[in-house]
Protein backbone atom coordinates (compact mmCIF):
# COMPACT_ATOMS: atom_id res chain seq x y z
CA UNK A 1 0.00 0.00 0.00
CA UNK A 2 3.16 2.23 0.65
CA UNK A 3 3.99 1.58 -2.90
CA UNK A 4 0.50 2.69 -4.45
CA UNK A 5 0.45 6.15 -2.14
CA UNK A 6 4.27 6.90 -3.34
CA UNK A 7 3.56 5.92 -7.06
CA UNK A 8 0.60 8.49 -7.08
CA UNK A 9 2.92 11.41 -5.17
CA UNK A 10 5.71 10.98 -7.66
CA UNK A 11 3.58 10.74 -10.80
CA UNK A 12 1.45 13.88 -9.00
CA UNK A 13 5.51 16.08 -8.56
CA UNK A 14 6.52 14.69 -12.32
CA UNK A 15 3.09 16.60 -13.80
CA UNK A 16 3.69 19.86 -11.59
CA UNK A 17 7.41 20.12 -12.15
CA UNK A 18 6.58 19.47 -15.84
CA UNK A 19 3.92 22.05 -16.13
CA UNK A 20 5.77 25.03 -13.86
CA UNK A 21 8.98 24.54 -15.82
CA UNK A 22 6.63 24.93 -18.82
CA UNK A 23 5.06 27.83 -17.64
CA UNK A 24 7.79 29.41 -16.38
CA UNK A 25 9.96 29.55 -20.00
CA UNK A 26 6.97 30.46 -21.40
CA UNK A 27 6.47 33.77 -19.32
CA UNK A 28 10.06 33.85 -19.51
CA UNK A 29 10.24 34.01 -22.98
CA UNK A 30 7.01 36.18 -23.64
CA UNK A 31 8.46 38.69 -21.20
CA UNK A 32 12.07 38.47 -22.71
CA UNK A 33 10.08 39.38 -26.56
CA UNK A 34 7.40 41.86 -24.84
CA UNK A 35 10.36 43.73 -23.46
CA UNK A 36 12.52 44.27 -26.01
CA UNK A 37 10.26 44.59 -28.36
CA UNK A 38 11.44 41.59 -30.79
CA UNK A 39 10.28 38.34 -32.24
CA UNK A 40 13.59 36.92 -32.93
CA UNK A 41 16.35 35.90 -30.38
CA UNK A 42 19.57 34.16 -32.58
CA UNK A 43 21.06 31.44 -29.56
CA UNK A 44 23.46 29.90 -32.29
CA UNK A 45 23.56 27.93 -35.65
CA UNK A 46 21.27 25.22 -34.78
CA UNK A 47 18.75 27.23 -32.79
CA UNK A 48 16.80 30.36 -32.54
CA UNK A 49 13.88 31.37 -29.99
CA UNK A 50 11.27 32.91 -32.51
CA UNK A 51 7.65 33.59 -31.14
CA UNK A 52 4.58 32.35 -32.84
CA UNK A 53 1.35 31.90 -31.30
CA UNK A 54 0.27 28.40 -32.46
CA UNK A 55 -4.22 28.14 -32.61
CA UNK A 56 -4.41 24.81 -33.84
CA UNK A 57 -3.04 21.71 -32.58
CA UNK A 58 0.45 19.96 -32.75
CA UNK A 59 2.89 21.54 -35.27
CA UNK A 60 -0.31 23.81 -35.69
CA UNK A 61 -2.28 21.65 -37.39
CA UNK A 62 -5.88 22.06 -37.76
CA UNK A 63 -5.88 26.24 -37.45
CA UNK A 64 -9.02 27.68 -38.54
CA UNK A 65 -9.93 31.35 -37.84
CA UNK A 66 -12.94 30.39 -36.68
CA UNK A 67 -14.03 30.60 -32.62
CA UNK A 68 -16.48 28.06 -32.74
CA UNK A 69 -14.02 25.52 -34.19
CA UNK A 70 -11.20 26.42 -31.77
CA UNK A 71 -13.74 26.23 -28.82
CA UNK A 72 -14.40 22.37 -30.04
CA UNK A 73 -10.73 21.50 -30.46
CA UNK A 74 -10.07 22.74 -26.79
CA UNK A 75 -13.11 20.97 -25.84
CA UNK A 76 -11.27 17.84 -27.46
CA UNK A 77 -8.14 17.93 -26.27
CA UNK A 78 -9.52 18.40 -22.55
CA UNK A 79 -11.18 15.35 -22.66
CA UNK A 80 -8.04 13.97 -23.94
CA UNK A 81 -6.02 15.20 -21.04
CA UNK A 82 -8.65 13.73 -18.89
CA UNK A 83 -8.02 10.37 -20.46
CA UNK A 84 -4.45 10.86 -20.46
CA UNK A 85 -4.09 11.84 -16.79
CA UNK A 86 -6.37 8.59 -16.09
CA UNK A 87 -4.02 6.37 -17.68
CA UNK A 88 -1.32 7.79 -15.82
CA UNK A 89 -3.06 7.34 -12.69
CA UNK A 90 -4.06 3.58 -13.31
CA UNK A 91 -1.01 2.29 -15.65
CA UNK A 92 1.01 0.24 -13.36
CA UNK A 93 5.07 0.09 -13.01
CA UNK A 94 7.03 3.06 -15.28
CA UNK A 95 3.95 3.42 -18.05
CA UNK A 96 1.85 5.37 -15.81
CA UNK A 97 4.96 7.67 -15.36
CA UNK A 98 5.13 7.78 -19.18
CA UNK A 99 1.66 9.09 -18.84
CA UNK A 100 2.65 11.79 -16.23
CA UNK A 101 5.21 13.34 -18.87
CA UNK A 102 2.69 13.35 -21.68
CA UNK A 103 0.26 14.91 -19.04
CA UNK A 104 2.36 17.38 -17.54
CA UNK A 105 3.13 18.73 -21.32
CA UNK A 106 -0.46 18.20 -22.61
CA UNK A 107 -1.40 19.99 -19.48
CA UNK A 108 1.16 23.13 -20.36
CA UNK A 109 -0.44 23.67 -23.69
CA UNK A 110 -3.97 23.25 -22.33
CA UNK A 111 -3.72 25.98 -19.98
CA UNK A 112 -2.48 28.24 -22.38
CA UNK A 113 -5.25 27.43 -24.69
CA UNK A 114 -7.30 28.74 -22.27
CA UNK A 115 -5.55 31.83 -20.94
CA UNK A 116 -3.62 33.31 -24.01
CA UNK A 117 -6.83 31.52 -26.87
CA UNK A 118 -3.47 30.17 -27.97
CA UNK A 119 -0.04 28.05 -27.45
CA UNK A 120 2.93 30.12 -27.49
CA UNK A 121 6.02 28.37 -29.15
CA UNK A 122 8.94 29.55 -29.58
CA UNK A 123 12.14 27.05 -30.16
CA UNK A 124 13.40 26.75 -33.57
CA UNK A 125 15.35 24.04 -33.93
CA UNK A 126 17.22 24.27 -37.69
CA UNK A 127 20.67 23.16 -39.75
CA UNK A 128 21.67 25.36 -42.29
CA UNK A 129 17.95 26.82 -43.94
CA UNK A 130 16.06 23.64 -43.01
CA UNK A 131 13.92 24.54 -40.33
CA UNK A 132 11.62 21.52 -38.02
CA UNK A 133 8.91 22.77 -36.60
CA UNK A 134 8.78 25.28 -33.77
CA UNK A 135 7.68 23.61 -30.95
CA UNK A 136 7.66 24.61 -26.77
CA UNK A 137 8.81 23.16 -23.60
CA UNK A 138 5.51 21.12 -23.36
CA UNK A 139 5.65 20.00 -26.81
CA UNK A 140 9.30 18.25 -25.60
CA UNK A 141 8.01 16.57 -22.75
CA UNK A 142 5.02 15.28 -25.00
CA UNK A 143 7.17 13.57 -27.38
CA UNK A 144 9.28 12.08 -25.05
CA UNK A 145 6.37 10.39 -23.42
CA UNK A 146 5.27 8.97 -26.62
CA UNK A 147 8.44 7.71 -27.68
CA UNK A 148 8.70 6.07 -24.52
CA UNK A 149 5.23 4.51 -24.73
CA UNK A 150 6.41 3.17 -28.09
CA UNK A 151 9.92 1.90 -27.09
CA UNK A 152 7.94 0.09 -24.76
CA UNK A 153 5.43 -1.27 -26.78
CA UNK A 154 7.74 -2.44 -29.64
CA UNK A 155 10.96 -3.76 -27.47
CA UNK A 156 10.36 -3.77 -23.67
CA UNK A 157 7.21 -5.46 -24.20
CA UNK A 158 8.07 -7.89 -26.48
CA UNK A 159 11.09 -9.10 -23.59
CA UNK A 160 7.89 -9.28 -21.41
CA UNK A 161 5.61 -11.75 -23.51
CA UNK A 162 9.01 -14.16 -24.47
CA UNK A 163 10.10 -13.95 -20.44
CA UNK A 164 6.39 -15.55 -20.10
Amino acid sequence: MKFIKNDYLIKFVIIILIFLIDIFLKIYILNLFQENQIKELYFNSFLNFYLIWNEGVAFGLLNFDSQIFYNIVTFLIIIICIIIFTLAIKSKNYVGYFFAVIFGGAIGNCYDRIIYAAVPDFIDFHINNYHWFIFNVADIFITIGIFCLIFDELFLKTKTNEQN
